[in-house]
């Protein structure tokens, strides 16, 4: 019986997440899987076993797991200059210097690049390569990654790190990304309802979920499209995902025919560089998963327009789950579910999220909505959006900033942040401060 059935479905309610799908792992194997809702709101089509959904970020640490294999076989050094095997681009000086980056560090967001995340493009739009992604040329809709930190002192959470990862593993290998992701993880995890596409092919597509915002409404077109691979672009099931976990975990265990060898298992389940802040209750970085303090549990959040999922395991006992809803509100659904999770199969080890704070109330969003200025240096505009807040700062395309607490946002794409403190709504961005000003 599945015991998490009757409080997704209050919970998909309440939060109003159209359709969710999730996965059991119970001493490493698949042992309850479930669907609820619908893969578009207001119609009958039923979320099923094989509906696809957007991975999102939970694409890097599936990614991570086929440069390990390549790292396994020889062909890269995790501790090496990129730029020495990178030849359609190099990670570019910064002013006079030339830094060097190493896949480690790319894989655990400490190289010090820019380019947190992305933010696709509309079903339909013209797609960068990954050469333009990387260069920031047009059609890219965002900067190309540059080193703009020390690499390997700090967290700075980089999709475009990722993506330089993703054209080295095509440099190397001669390779398509989607198809080496086929050949090194997906076919030898049985992982067959997933693929690298991006924009789906449409026998995929009748099979994905749409995307929604956190009031119910479905994205423009379905989703948005990311060329953006290695960072963003899987798309898959819960089953197939915990595939990937237990993949990971009989790696770890050094059970026979494992994809890696417990070498490199352990080092990509080896805490690497602390989270700022923490994300779905885990406080540091390997070679890809993120994880708790001890490296025990692993697992990835992740977040494109209209989805969200969540992956756990622990790495010893061989615990974990999947969720993943097509909403922007499924985030908290899915912590929730685990937490359920946890008290129903015996989770020694897991420690209920501090994340699930409580919201910030439609009032407060209401009256935070108007015009401000930052200083004598630029305006904004702010309105509510669903739980958080649509900010356009002067001259830029609106951002959105997702509630942290219920008196603090950050920016989706960026490190900037906002915080209600005292009556006054305070800027912040890499310790610079100031006080927006209402007009």
């Amino acid at each position: 019986m599945d015991v998490l059935r009757d409080g997704i479905e209050a919970d998909r309610e309440e939060l109003r997440v159209p359709g969710v799908s999730w996965a059991v792992i119970e001493n490493g194997e698949i042992t309850h899987t479930g669907t609820a809702g619908v893969r578009t709101a207001d119609t009958s089509a039923a979320v099923e076993p094989d509906t696809l959904f957007q991975a999102a970020s939970i694409s890097k640490p599936v990614a991570a797991l086929a440069m390990l294999r390549l790292v396994d076989r020889g062909m890269l050094d995790l501790d090496e200059d990129v730029n020495n095997r990178l030849k359609s681009w190099q990670v570019p000086p910064t002013r006079a210097w030339q830094p060097v980056v190493t896949l480690r560090q790319l894989a655990s967001h400490s190289a010090g690049m820019t380019t947190p995340g992305f933010p696709g493009y509309r079903t339909g739009a013209p797609l960068p390569t990954t050469v333009e992604i990387l260069t920031g040329a047009a059609p890219s809709n965002t900067v190309g990654p540059r080193v703009e930190r020390i690499p390997g002192v700090q967290f700075a959470y980089s999709g475009g790190g990722t993506t330089v990862i993703q054209q080295l593993l095509e440099d190397v290998t001669s390779t398509p990304f989607r198809d080496l992701m086929r050949e090194l993880v997906l076919d030898p995890l049985g992982m067959t309802d997933s693929a690298y596409a991006q924009p789906l092919p449409p026998d995929l597509a009748s099979r994905a979920a749409t995307g929604h915002s956190e009031k119910g409404e479905p994205v423009d077109g379905g989703w948005h499209v990311y060329p953006e691979l290695a960072a963003a672009g899987l798309w898959t099931t819960p089953t197939d995902l915990a595939r990937f976990a237990i993949g990971v975990h009989q790696s770890y265990a050094g059970a026979h025919g494992a994809l890696l060898s417990p070498e490199l298992a352990r080092q990509m389940l080896t805490p690497l560089i602390r989270l700022d802040p923490p994300i779905a209750g885990l406080t540091h970085v390997g070679i890809g998963p993120f994880l708790n303090a001890s490296g025990q549990l692993f697992g990835h959040s992740g977040g494109n327009l209209g989805f969200r999922c969540n992956l756990l395991t622990d790495r010893m006992t061989g615990y974990g789950a999947v969720v993943m809803t097509n909403s922007d509100g499924g985030n908290r659904l899915s912590l929730r579910a685990f937490a359920a999770a946890a008290s129903a199969y015996g989770w020694e080890n897991y420690r209920p999220v501090d994340e699930l704070f409580d919201l910030p109330a439609p009032e407060v969003l209401t009256e935070l909505a108007g015009d401000y200025r930052l200083g004598d240096r630029t305006r904004l505009a702010v309105q509510p959006w669903g739980s958080g807040l649509m900010v356009t700062f002067e001259g830029q395309p609106p951002l959105r900033f997702i509630p942290l607490s219920d008196a603090r946002f950050m920016a989706s794409a960026t490190q900037a942040q906002l915080e209600l403190r005292d009556g006054r709504l305070v800027f912040e961005q890499a310790g610079f401060e100031l006080d927006c000003v209402r007009e």
